[in-house]
């Protein structure tokens, strides 16, 4: 079955009692039984509720995977694959990635005895040389937030293979539309379902997305007990967004490669960062295991200054100055006070996000009327 197809098809199930084409909001915290023990496979919200079953179903379908887990948040989702670990364990990460995640696992997580290692990615070399016997999970994004840089999954994945280590991928920039990492080996996707899966800006949410049945039953186990569930509303929403992935998808890539390059034209523009140009270090593994190049974008101006950055992101109207992205409305983003404020400045730096880098997330607008908005920004 093609994307597009299984965007809109996948867990859409008629309702049995009246025939609705769209799963319904069963608002409910809990079932009636018909005797201790003997349920219709619902018990209590927590646990399963048939609006969030439908959903997660979907995310597996639409990941080629066998399982999805809905969670409250990206955050809860990627607690959750941490919760697998125990004191001691080592985690490999991305030295380049989502600054929620980051907090999670320094403020957090260290406390409890989970040492993280942030490496390079890019150079999956980095990778084999970090893991050590206590390795229990390597943590990847890409193309990753804000800097887009690219790592090769498959290669990651062959570095791992047979060694009791788990590889997760955050696919969050990606989204199913452009990237499937389960089929290129890794053991667990991971999406901030608030961005191009919701897709309107309307709804919290994360997944976990895997293949091994055993795998799926510790995290449903971690879902259960810890509970960062999603509720049946915003369920409901993330399954209508679901369908139109597919189309959104394809505009947002349409006027990223516009916008992408004509910012590398602009006078007033010192560097882009977008996996599509030919010259980007992770081009071809991007066009190897992505489907096409996506809609988010970073930049820098020649006027290298926090000041120069700061007036062209107060002087946008189309692109509106906002935390997160993949919604259908253009956002702009400054990194280092916002997304990736909670990383240390070094750290920032050393890593390449300097404290005058522009993200943006383009949305599906007519390209002309977002250039025009943004010739006006730059000046």
């Amino acid at each position: 079955m093609k994307p597009a197809t299984k965007f809109i098809h996948a867990g859409a199930h008629p309702d049995p009692s009246t025939g609705a084409i769209m799963t319904p909001i069963f608002q409910t915290s809990t079932y009636v039984q018909e005797a201790p023990g003997v349920n219709k496979g619902f018990e209590y919200a927590r646990s399963q509720n048939p609006t969030r079953k439908a959903l997660e179903e979907a995310l597996a379908i639409i990941e080629n995977g066998k399982f999805g887990l809905a969670f409250s948040s990206g955050v809860a989702a990627t607690d959750a694959v941490i919760k697998l670990l125990s004191p001691g364990d080592e985690v490999i990460c991305a030295n380049d990635m989502y600054g929620g995640t980051y907090r999670l696992f320094t403020k957090v997580f260290e406390r409890f005895g989970i040492v993280f290692k942030y490496v390079d990615t890019t150079n999956t070399a980095n990778v084999q040389s970090a893991v050590t016997d206590k390795t229990k999970l390597v943590w990847i994004e890409t193309p990753t937030n804000p800097l887009m840089n690219i790592t090769d999954i498959a290669a990651v994945a062959a570095i791992v293979k047979g060694r009791n280590i788990l590889l997760a991928v955050d696919n969050t920039f990606a989204s199913p539309y452009l990237q499937n990492p389960l089929d290129l080996g890794a053991d667990i996707v991971m999406h901030s379902v608030t961005k191009y899966l919701g897709g309107h800006s309307d709804v919290i949410q994360g997944c976990l997305v895997m293949n091994d049945a055993d795998l799926r039953e510790k995290l449903y186990f971690i879902q259960k007990s810890c509970g960062a569930v999603p509720g049946p509303m915003d369920c409901f929403l993330v399954l209508r967004g679901i369908k139109t992935l597919g189309v959104r998808m394809k505009a947002h890539c349409e006027n990223g490669k516009i916008i992408a390059h004509w910012l590398r034209n602009h006078p007033k523009v010192a560097k882009v960062y977008w996996p599509g140009f030919e010259d980007h270090t992770g081009y071809a593994v991007a066009k190897k295991q992505m489907r096409d190049f996506g809609g988010m974008i970073s930049f820098e101006l020649k006027n290298d200054s926090v000041e120069e950055a700061k007036r062209v992101l107060s002087s946008t109207h189309l692109f509106s100055l906002a935390e997160s992205l993949g919604g259908v409305e253009s956002l702009i983003n400054h990194p280092a006070s916002m997304t990736h404020a909670s990383i240390p400045r070094e750290e920032r730096i050393k890593n390449g996000l300097s404290d005058s880098l522009i993200r943006l997330s383009v949305g599906i607008e007519d390209a002309e009327d977002l250039i025009e908005d943004l010739n006006k920004a730059i000046g």
